[in-house]
């Protein structure tokens, strides 16, 4: 063989081991890269109260053992079909605020994978595949919030499913890949600071799939999480009325609910329908803002339930915008005091 040849032969090699170099990182699974951080947050549950590294929560207040929580879904956002948003900035800019929520008493943030309505249709928001592997450059921004989160000493409920993107799983295998790869994900980077919303509001109209359109589909996929990951805390929140099927609760680790459509009179007996399964209730979505909020916020505590602010305009829909306490200083202040130590004269005259 002359040494043209020579060259072709070697050129041609070349250039498919290229092709299946690239190939094959095209297809890699996530992984860890370096040893996962060591983390400072530990999230767990003991006789239905909450706990950050083994101590109750709010020791001492009105909210102890709870989980007051805000709802960020759209702190990771991005929409594949505009230019004109910066995701990544849009995650920093939520980040940099973290230590803001964290003093007026917040210690967990709802986190979305498919994120939530944005105020708009259309958006193609999703961290995953049609197969339901995940995406790298979505899940980097989750990782940075949950590591934010893990040094300020709180908590983030990660969703996996929302209605108006499962759309994009292309069959129920893939939904139930999707659940695997997300528990995957989070044991392989040693977060121990994240607790899992397989889908939120499941049994919503704009569901697809039926896996996330049944209480009997949602305790499947919860059981598949536990089966991946026995010590990952797992639940699935209900619609805005209040309820949960005994199916989801049964199989739950706390119970979420949503309180969007629940008026203020009816929160006691939503949370007191629930209390006999013995596990911690939270709500996570409550957009009651002002006098109402705080209100909500309040009888949620008084009744033993941890309650989650959802403030539409300002944190869930385009643009998005973080500023503390001053997205709604009347709730943050109602939230400061119900995780504020009592005083000695309170405590002694309950």
């Amino acid at each position: 063989m002359n040494n043209a040849r020579v060259s072709i032969v070697v050129g041609i090699v070349l250039i498919f081991g290229c092709l299946s170099a690239r190939l094959a990182a095209m297809n890699e699974p996530l992984r860890q890269v370096s040893p996962p951080p060591v983390t400072s947050t530990r999230v767990s549950i003991r006789y239905g109260r909450w706990l950050l590294n083994d101590e109750l929560t709010y020791k001492g207040t009105k909210a102890e053992g709870l989980l007051m929580n805000v709802r960020m879904v759209n702190a990771v956002f991005e929409d594949r079909n505009r230019s004109d948003f910066d995701a990544e900035a849009n995650t920093d800019e939520f980040i940099a605020r973290i230590p803001e929520y964290v003093a007026q008493g917040v210690r967990a943030f709802t986190i979305g994978l498919q994120g939530g309505m944005p105020g708009y249709e259309g958006a193609i928001n999703s961290a995953f595949r049609p197969d339901g592997s995940l995406r790298r450059s979505y899940l980097q921004r989750v990782r940075w919030v949950v590591e934010a989160c893990d040094r300020n000493g709180t908590v983030v409920i990660l969703g996996c499913y929302y209605q108006r993107q499962d759309q994009i799983l292309q069959d129920e295998d893939a939904v139930r890949a999707g659940v695997v790869n997300v528990v995957r994900w989070i044991e392989r980077n040693g977060f121990t600071n994240v607790v899992l919303e397989i889908a939120n509001e499941f049994a919503h109209g704009g569901f697809n799939h039926r896996l996330l359109k049944t209480g009997e589909g949602i305790a499947e996929l919860i059981r598949l999480a536990k089966q991946t990951s026995p010590t990952l805390l797992i639940s699935a929140s209900g619609l805005g009325h209040g309820r949960l099927p005994d199916s989801v609760a049964s199989a739950s680790d706390f119970l979420l609910i949503h309180f969007n459509g629940t008026p203020l009179e009816d929160i006691g007996a939503r949370i007191a329908a629930v209390k006999g399964y013995n596990k911690p209730i939270v709500c996570n979505e409550d957009p009651k803002s002002g006098t109402e909020g705080a209100k909500a916020a309040g009888l949620c505590v008084v009744n033993g339930a941890s309650w989650g602010f959802m403030l539409v305009e300002v944190n869930q829909h385009f643009p998005f915008t973080f500023q503390g306490p001053a997205d709604d200083r009347e709730v943050y202040a109602a939230i400061k005091r119900l995780t504020s130590a009592t005083s000695a004269r309170e405590r002694t005259t309950k």
